[in-house]
């Protein structure tokens, strides 16, 4: 489908790969080479250019990144045995460690080289994308993706305001759509109840089930309610002025829960749900990679297995649903959500702007929390 509207557009598909008009090998980039705090951040010019190794891939110019939580968890070695293992599975790089690692999920940039394999994006082309966090990221001049994660760029955004979105918007989207079994069609009338309602994947799911007709109730702190109202939420609660499992049972029941928050949280939301009427808990806030962290592959994912597997069951017995999701990179996803902010539906939410060179200021900011939005990064100065 999404070649057939490649061609749709009048739009001749690439031939072969480009090759840039002068060889690089070296790019500036913010890297780390060892995990730590924000003193682990290092910026180099020397860092290597990326290479089309697949067919499928292409080669993103980055105009504009954006942080998100990932970034500080990776920062410090959270997840690094999970990670590891995807970047080489096989054990193939005997003696050799993941260093130097390029921080950074989110891109808006223009495709400069494509591989032979794809189609559908030719040099020049405007896009956005989600680089999956074992692949190197995109605080660097340029990246490399699969042509499977990207997509074109909403026109309605510069390149500033869509790197906002494609990481938290495809993990709402996940959340939401792909395990929660939420979408279009089916979402008028619920009531939706979504935890962490100011942060990034929450402002994000605010707008989109607003966008399919549901009745949203955002938890956040009193000082983001005015813009959690203007995205379009229907009741806001305010965690900080009272005990918040009591305020929420004032309410009635609800359809489906985001959780962004975790913790305490998941002893009581539950309880907040229709029973046996195929309402849905939904966390982001899981214990995957700490598990693999602590226990090793093997232990971790059986560990991981058994805990998600004994949880889903009692709250089944309970009669509601119990899930767990994950950021899932892709380009079509990222194409429907385009759609979307070109239609006015969803808007990026942004804190705040830095430059390049002040990215370790940046690291610090979204350390911080209680972030309105996020905190994008501006890798080019004319946007």
């Amino acid at each position: 489908a999404r070649r057939a509207l490649r061609w749709a557009s009048g739009r001749a598909p690439a031939r072969g790969l480009r090759v840039s008009p002068r060889a690089r090998i070296a790019m500036p980039s913010w890297v780390i080479d060892r995990y730590g705090s924000n003193e682990v951040l290092r910026f180099t010019r020397d860092m290597m250019f990326p290479i089309i190794h697949f067919p499928n891939e292409v080669i993103i110019k980055v105009h504009a990144a954006s942080l998100n939580p990932i970034d500080l968890s990776m920062r410090s070695g959270y997840g690094a045995t999970a990670l590891n293992m995807k970047r080489d599975p096989l054990k193939l790089k005997v003696g050799e460690t993941e260093f130097p690692i390029t921080l950074g999920r989110d891109v808006s940039g223009v495709v400069m080289e494509c591989g032979l394999g794809v189609s559908y994006f030719k040099p020049g082309d405007e896009v956005w994308a989600a680089i999956p966090p074992w692949k190197q990221g995109t605080l660097s001049e340029f990246v490399v993706a699969s042509g499977n994660e990207v997509s074109f760029k909403p026109k309605c955004l510069n390149h500033t305001e869509a790197a906002a979105l494609p990481y938290v918007g495809l993990t709402a989207w996940s959340a939401l759509k792909q395990v929660g079994g939420l979408n279009q069609s089916n979402c008028s009338g619920k009531r939706i109840l979504i935890l962490g309602a100011s942060g990034g994947v929450g402002t994000f799911a605010v707008q989109l089930m607003k966008a399919w007709d549901a009745h949203v109730t955002a938890v956040c702190s009193q000082d983001a309610s005015t813009l959690v109202k203007k995205l379009g939420a229907d009741d806001v609660i305010d965690y900080k002025s009272g005990n918040l499992e009591e305020q929420l049972k004032t309410l009635p029941l609800f359809d489906f829960i985001l959780d962004n928050v975790g913790g305490s949280t998941e002893k009581w939301a539950l309880d907040l749900l229709k029973k046996w009427s195929g309402a849905t808990y939904v966390t982001l806030v899981t214990p995957f990679l700490i598990n693999m962290d602590k226990l090793g592959v093997a232990d971790g994912m059986l560990q991981t297995g058994v805990t998600v597997g004994s949880k889903t069951l009692k709250h089944l017995l309970k009669g509601v649903h119990y899930r767990w999701a994950f950021f899932m990179p892709s380009g079509p996803s990222l194409d429907e959500i385009a759609e979307l902010v070109d239609s006015g539906k969803i808007q990026p939410v942004i804190d705040e702007v830095f430059s390049f060179s002040e990215v370790p200021k940046a690291f610090l900011k979204l350390e911080g929390g209680h972030a309105r939005g996020k905190t994008v990064i501006n890798v080019i100065s004319r946007q």
